[in-house]
């Protein structure tokens, strides 16, 4: 009898938690193998930083299980390479390694060169643009993985922005519109420059329209952006960039 229970003691309290079928050591509901491949936290401990909660509880609300702090994954930037948890759970990075491919380039300078930090041999992830028109929000990607988002106007219902796939044309820091008699800045044509994408116009008096004016349909047909927003935009889009508007 003394032996079954020393025998008994051993399986019930050693054997790994099973999550589905998978090992999961510690019973904190992420698998072994996820721990170790994807999160970077610690397959035999279900709280990895000691914050008070588990790996599990942490990854589904949003917050980092590396860092004892309460911080959000958008926010932590574990191993400090420039890319937040967030972003490397998205493009299947390293949390723990600032250089996931081992290139001498760390993750997030890969990222904003639109390089591919899993490759190392200098291979450029695709860029495009996708712009919703009813929520009137732009998005820009990389690889599959939406960068961000910003609200935008496209045009007012008399003339509707042009919908389906185009290509970026040209770019211009400050076009001039003769047609309506006003400065475009940050401009990225599409359709041989028929219409495009730019920061709030500006008149020749100086005056700018209105941040009021994002995220309704306002304008004669192109795609306006904020102030910031447009210039990253134009900075990250090179010509014959993807334009996905719908």
């Amino acid at each position: 009898m003394k032996y079954f229970i020393i025998i008994f003691c051993i399986l019930f309290f050693s054997s790994p938690v099973l999550a589905s079928g998978l090992p999961d050591f510690d019973g904190d509901g992420v698998l072994d193998k996820d721990e170790i491949e994807i999160y970077g936290t610690n397959q035999k401990i279900a709280d990895t930083d000691g914050d008070g909660f588990n790996d599990w509880v942490e990854l589904n609300t949003g917050y980092s299980p590396l860092n004892p702090q309460r911080v959000k994954l958008e926010d932590s930037d574990y191993d400090g390479d420039g890319l937040s948890d967030r972003m490397e759970l998205n493009f299947h990075t390293d949390l723990t390694n600032p250089d996931t491919d081992g290139d001498g380039y760390k993750d997030g300078e890969e990222i904003n060169g639109g390089f591919n930090p899993l490759a190392g041999d200098g291979a450029k992830l695709e860029k495009r643009i996708e712009v919703n028109t009813g929520e009137q929000v732009l998005s820009y990607w990389l690889g599959g993985v939406r960068l961000g988002s910003f609200p935008v106007s496209t045009g007012k219902a008399s003339m509707p922005t042009p919908k389906g796939r185009f290509t970026i044309y040209n770019k211009v820091p400050k076009a001039w519109s003769g047609a309506y008699g006003l400065w475009m800045p940050y401009w990225l044509g599409m359709q041989f420059g028929k219409f495009g994408i730019h920061e709030l116009p500006v008149w020749p008096n100086g005056y700018k329209e209105g941040e009021n004016h994002l995220g309704t349909p306002v304008s004669h047909g192109c795609i306006r952006l904020g102030v910031g927003p447009a210039k990253l935009i134009y900075d990250w889009t090179p010509v014959g960039t993807p334009v996905f508007i719908y």
